[in-house]
This record gives structure tokens, C-alpha cells and sequence, in this order.
């Protein structure tokens, strides 16, 4: 494991960019993960994965990727379901927002792409639901385009190698460097590289995000408006419809609470009001 760790040396000055290289890229050779969407080059699945990876543990997704892939196989099919049913799919999860996004973007592909991917950044970025992260992941793992991105466990190895006494290190400080390193003839291994690197770091070290500018912990989630959403959306994906004071009577949530978080996911295009029972729409 000797190309794995830091020495005290490479603390107090960064490796040049052919040294870090060769620590990334033996690491992968030797530790590098298998996953489902590491073996396809479809866009619309690798969007998919992109997505659920955002705010989730990995065993997890490797658990539902395959059930919501099995279930919704292409961008048509996806599209032309209900929320209700990409809902019931997305369910353990969590951050049900992200579900809304992805049914959204596969409805503008369906109607203005003819439900293909577009190739370019600039056209990634116009859909629901992708940022710079999620554009430059598709061109990367899609169509194996040298381009720069960051996420987590990009920033993570970033910060370990060459910023290791800094704090508040800003992306842009990053970026550069990623350009810099980034292996233009094959971006889609490097990149993977990169990550499983970064998984590495964060079970070995302290972390090194911790010193990034972006960083924010996480809010409380017990009593937090993100439990109250998830437990109405869920009620509703299981029951169908229900009224405010049918989700009051089997929630364990204040009345007001319920109340603020319906009409939030109801303006927010989650739910369809009529009469007075709310359901997904």
C-alpha cells in the first residue's frame, strides 16, 4: 500500500502531476470497483446513476439502480410514466426532489431531443436536474469527453494531494488542476479512478472535505421538513390519495408542519389537489 499513502515529503509539498498520476492510476489498477453503470455507455442510464449517487451511499444505489433501470429501461418509458410510479421506484433514496428532476428531464428529452442525450455540455445543462457535476459526468462516462468536473470525491483527492495544510480551498483553486491532470485520451478511467481514490481517502483519513469551501454539514434529519416530506410522500405513493387531516391523524408530525410541507410539494409540482385530497401527480 505504499503508493496509497502520502509521505510526510509529499505533505509539506505537492506531488508534480506525473507523480500523481501514477499513485491514481496504480491504485485503480489494483483497488479499482466494479459497478452496473461502469459497464454501459448509455447516457440516459449513466444520468440515472449520476443522479442517485448525488446524496447516496453507494450500497444503496447499487441495490435500486438496477430495479428503476429494469423498470424504466429508457428515456421514453420513463417519460411517460407517472410521477406516482417513478416515486414508488425512487422510494429509499431519499431527497425525492432528485426523482421529480430526473422524471422532468426525461419529458423535455422525449419532447425535444426525441429522447436522446445531447452530446454538449451547454445542451446538458439546459435539463432539469443537471449541473456542471452531472454535465461533466455524462460527457465523461457517456462519451468519454476530456472534461472537468468536480464532485465530492474529486474535491476530496484534490484537497489531500496538493492542499494539505489550506483551508476554505475553493473549488476554483481545484479546477485548474483538474485540467491539469486530467488524461485526455481516456478522461472516462481517470476519472473513475479519481473517485475510488477518494472513497479510499475518506475510510483511511480524516477528511479532507472538511477544508473545503463548499463544505456544510448536513441538517438534523429527525423533525427536519425533509422527514416530513419523505413520510407524506411516501404515505401518498402507498395509499393513493388521502385528505390533510387523514396524513394529520397517521403522521407522527404537528399539524402546522403537515400542513406547510403539502403546500410546498404541491406548488413545487409533486402533488395534485382535488376536493380536498391530496395525491401524486
Amino acid at each position: 500500500m505504499q503508493n496509497e499513502r502520502v509521505t510526510k515529503k509529499n505533505r509539506k509539498k505537492p506531488p508534480p502531476a506525473g507523480r500523481f498520476r501514477a499513485i491514481i492510476n496504480d491504485f485503480y489498477t489494483r483497488h479499482g470497483r466494479r459497478f452496473l453503470w461502469r459497464d454501459t455507455r448509455d447516457p440516459y442510464h449513466i444520468f440515472i446513476s449520476e443522479m442517485m449517487l448525488q446524496q447516496t451511499q453507494v450500497e444503496r444505489v447499487t441495490q435500486k439502480y438496477p430495479q428503476f433501470i429494469q423498470r424504466f429501461p429508457d428515456i421514453t418509458t420513463l417519460a411517460h410514466s407517472t410521477l406516482h410510479r417513478v416515486l414508488e421506484a425512487w422510494q429509499g433514496l431519499g431527497y425525492n426532489r432528485r426523482a421529480l428532476l430526473i422524471h422532468r428531464a426525461a419529458q423535455v428529452l422525449a419532447g425535444k431531443h426525441n429522447g436522446k442525450f445531447p452530446r454538449s455540455r451547454s445542451d446538458l445543462l439546459t435539463l432539469p436536474g443537471i449541473g456542471q457535476s452531472t454535465a461533466g459526468a455524462i460527457c465523461a462516462f457517456a462519451y468519454n469527453i476530456p472534461c472537468v468536473f468536480i464532485e465530492t470525491n474529486i474535491r476530496r483527492v484534490f484537497i489531500h494531494f496538493f492542499f494539505p495544510r489550506k483551508k476554505n480551498v475553493h473549488d476554483r483553486d481545484i479546477a485548474g488542476l483538474v485540467q491539469e491532470t486530467l488524461d485526455k485520451k481516456n478522461p472516462r478511467r481517470w476519472y473513475w479512478a479519481l473517485m475510488d481514490y477518494g472513497t479510499y481517502l475518506k475510510k483511511t483519513s480524516s477528511n479532507p472535505n472538511l477544508r473545503s469551501a463548499h463544505y456544510g454539514r448536513q441538517s438534523r434529519f429527525e423533525g427536519s421538513n425533509r422527514q416530513v416530506r419523505g413520510a407524506i410522500l411516501r404515505t401518498l405513493t402507498q395509499t393513493g390519495s388521502m385528505t390533510e387531516a387523514a396524513l394529520t391523524s397517521s403522521l407522527p408530525f404537528a399539524k402546522r408542519k403537515i400542513a406547510e410541507n403539502l403546500t410546498k410539494l404541491n406548488e413545487e409540482g409533486f402533488l395534485k389537489k382535488q376536493g380536498r385530497r391530496f395525491s401524486i401527480r
